[in-house]
């Protein structure tokens, strides 16, 4: 089929801070748009790419993670959605759209075909979504609440960078659950969201907040029952001050320690003894057995107006460094993915 210029972005070296921007590289390769013949891979043309919190773990020398690194001069890769161009696979076709790992590039060759899954395209639904209400960041709110959480109606729930791609679905399904919800964000803008937008019981900027301890007893007099932590660090160790007995603690994200080469520690752990907290960090990899009754749920929930996603779009794979780095600053509203191409 011949070949074309790919675009891609490249990790330059392995980072010990917060990702910047010159840590990336923008670069056009190559492309050739077949597939070897019985290899039962696919080439897709990459539409949408998902940016994670997750893939800032990827970009350290480190090899004890569930998921091993970039390495340097490589090409990122990270959750997309796709359209099949060429393939060797029975399970696949050219005019398929896919969601699964993918590179940060124009034109991928997956030759690990195992997790790619069809998309069905439904005019209801930007295909977009498919990265963040439908995909992996709606999958682990969907998991995390339900399965880590066992949420009880009328239970006070407490959601930290709740405007973000998963905080902002566990919110609304707790309020849909029966509960009382509280979430923290980085920015009045980001407060209103919460309060007009996505129903949450109140917000509040922890940037503004001298003492978090004083902060939470202040919006939770009665304490809270279940923290849905995306950030770890001082609002952890204040949450734990703040849990009531039997309380459950789901450990998503430690988004505060990406940029920090010596995480720290907490000093609050002897709550979990005195008030017999469950604390529990997961994989939304853990409950796949789960996905097809999450996503039947998730689309009925959106489909009947029940539930509001909101996604930060950025256009051009050039634009991707950005808004992969924006994301440990805070400059992303929701889910933050990039447009490679809308055809």
């Amino acid at each position: 089929m011949g070949e074309v210029a790919n675009k891609q972005v490249l990790l330059r070296g392995f980072i010990t801070a917060s990702p910047r921007e010159t840590d990336l590289e923008f670069r056009v390769g190559r492309a050739e748009l077949g597939v070897p013949d019985g290899s039962k891979a696919v080439l897709v043309k990459n539409l949408y790419l998902s940016c994670d919190p997750y893939m800032r773990g990827r970009m350290r020398e480190y090899y004890n993670s569930y998921i091993p690194p970039f390495q340097p001069g490589s090409v990122l890769e990270g959750f997309g959605l796709a359209k099949v161009v060429a393939s060797e696979n029975p399970h696949f076709r050219p005019g398929d759209l896919v969601s699964g790992m993918t590179g940060w590039e124009e034109y991928s060759l997956i030759l690990k075909t195992e997790q790619l899954r069809k998309v069905q395209v439904d005019e209801k639904i930007p295909l977009s979504y498919h990265l963040g209400l439908l995909g992996m960041p709606g999958f682990t709110a969907y998991a995390g609440f339900y399965e880590v959480c066992s949420p009880k109606k009328g239970e006070f729930v407490f959601v930290s960078a709740a405007s973000g791609a998963v905080g902002q679905l566990v919110g609304q399904l707790a309020k849909l659950h029966g509960c009382y919800v509280v979430g923290s964000a980085g920015s009045q803008q980001k407060v209103d969201i919460l309060k007009n937008k996505l129903g949450f019981d109140d917000a509040f900027n922890y940037k503004e907040e001298v003492d978090l301890v004083a902060a939470l007893k202040r919006y939770f007099p009665q304490g809270i029952d279940i923290y849905f932590d995306n950030v770890g660090g001082a609002m952890l160790d204040a949450v734990l001050l703040n849990m009531r007995v039997g309380g459950r603690v789901a450990v998503c994200g430690v988004i505060s320690q990406h940029g920090i080469s010596d995480p720290e520690g907490l000093h609050n752990l002897s709550s979990l003894l005195f008030k017999r907290i469950r604390m529990q960090g997961f994989l939304q990899s853990d409950y796949l057995h789960l996905f097809p009754q999450f996503l039947d749920c998730i689309v009925e929930y959106y489909k009947q107006g029940k539930i509001i996603y909101i996604e930060d779009m950025t256009e051009g794979l050039e634009s991707a460094p950005a808004a992969l780095v924006g994301l440990f600053s805070g400059r992303n509203v929701g889910k933050q993915v990039v447009c490679v191409s809308r055809e």
